[in-house]
């Protein structure tokens, strides 16, 4: 076997977690979910240098329409999300090929205990709060591959919001959407080099079988 990658970096919230189903839960129904959930990745994105998570949880609410309490329970239940259903099964095919790691715009409270969850050993885990910046600022992600060790063009990113892609594309990281609720992107995002709706593609473009003679 041989490696196309030396490494595979994770957005957390998106790409590995249900997180989306915990938003809709706390906030009623899915429509209120996903419009808090708009919110918040529009605000975060475009934030920049670290503000606290949770009051940026709290603020998309209030943009939102809705009720600021909802930041606060979406807290309190933070340990029910849990992964996409092929996403623990995907990262244990690649452990021992390839380093594995976060980079989640998150606070490190809330980001460790939502690793914790996908059920795998992440060898970094790098957090908006620990980086200084929010992604899609490149720094983040520069974090993570210098504490993995890694080149960029020897580094995968699994994204599962189209606002990586701002990111990635400056850090010149291959990017593999995992777009499983089919959002459209945003304006003016530079296209991924793989747009699939769940994680099994991913083990084969990683490593690969050595290439025939």
């Amino acid at each position: 076997m041989s490696r196309r990658y030396d490494a595979v970096l994770f957005d957390l919230l998106t790409a590995l977690l249900d997180s989306w189903t915990l938003w809709n839960t706390v906030a009623g129904s899915e429509r209120d979910g996903r419009t808090w959930r708009a919110a918040y990745l529009k605000l975060t994105y475009g934030t920049g240098a670290y503000r606290p998570y949770e009051t940026l949880v709290r603020e998309a609410a209030e943009i939102a329409g809705f009720s600021p309490t909802l930041a606060d329970n979406l807290d309190r239940r933070w340990d029910e999300l849990i992964p996409w259903d092929d996403a623990t099964a995907t990262l244990k095919q690649l452990e021992g090929h390839v380093k594995l790691g976060v980079v989640t715009n998150c606070s490190d409270r809330l980001g460790r205990r939502a690793a914790a969850r996908v059920g795998v050993r992440f060898d970094v885990v790098v957090t908006s709060e620990r980086a200084g910046f929010y992604k899609p600022d490149p720094r983040p992600y520069r974090l993570a591959l210098d504490e993995l060790g890694v080149d960029p063009s020897r580094t995968l990113f699994v994204a599962g919001s189209a606002y990586d892609l701002f990111g990635t594309s400056a850090v010149g990281l291959d990017t593999y959407w995992h777009n499983r609720v089919g959002l459209a992107p945003p304006d003016g995002a530079p296209p991924a080099r793989w747009h699939e709706r769940t994680l099994a593609a991913l083990p084969a473009l990683v490593v690969e079988s050595r290439a025939k003679a």
